[in-house]
């Protein structure tokens, strides 16, 4: 069995203040790329204005990723732009990110090939996380 071309893939809107991230948003992505933890497919930088959500795809927004190649352009469409972009407050910008979750692309192969699927998946962000456990800390 021949593992899957392409893993799960997530979007992400990544928001940050101002027009532009800041360094360490794009060092960040480009640690995982170069991991191989994700495969960035897609990017596109969105705001949102008074007059609604703008976008610009990777090559027009003046964002580099260094020699990291976008393996799926154009897999963020205008509707998914303007759905997600829409969820930004007034003044803010983001990186809609299309990954590709490399390390799941082995399991997923798997499970199909045994007549099976993931079922369901949830995340649960960062922020929750970590005031759970630090909260089940303090109950110690």
């Amino acid at each position: 069995m021949d593992d899957l071309e392409f893993g799960p893939v997530e979007l992400v809107l990544a928001a940050y203040e101002g027009d532009a991230p800041d360094a360490g948003v794009i060092e960040a992505v480009l640690d995982l790329v170069e991991a191989g933890t994700v495969r960035l497919l897609d990017l596109v930088h969105v705001s949102r204005t008074e007059e609604g959500v703008e976008f610009l795809e990777m090559d027009e927004s003046g964002i580099t990723l260094g020699e990291i190649e976008l393996a799926g352009v154009g897999l963020v469409g205008e509707e998914d732009v303007h759905e997600l972009g829409g969820r930004l407050p007034v003044g803010a910008s983001a990186l809609l990110l299309v990954v590709e979750l490399v390390w799941a692309r082995h399991l997923a192969s798997r499970l199909l090939a045994a007549g099976g699927a993931v079922v369901d998946s949830v995340r649960i962000p960062a922020p929750v996380v970590n005031a759970v456990v630090a909260e089940a800390r303090d109950d110690r």
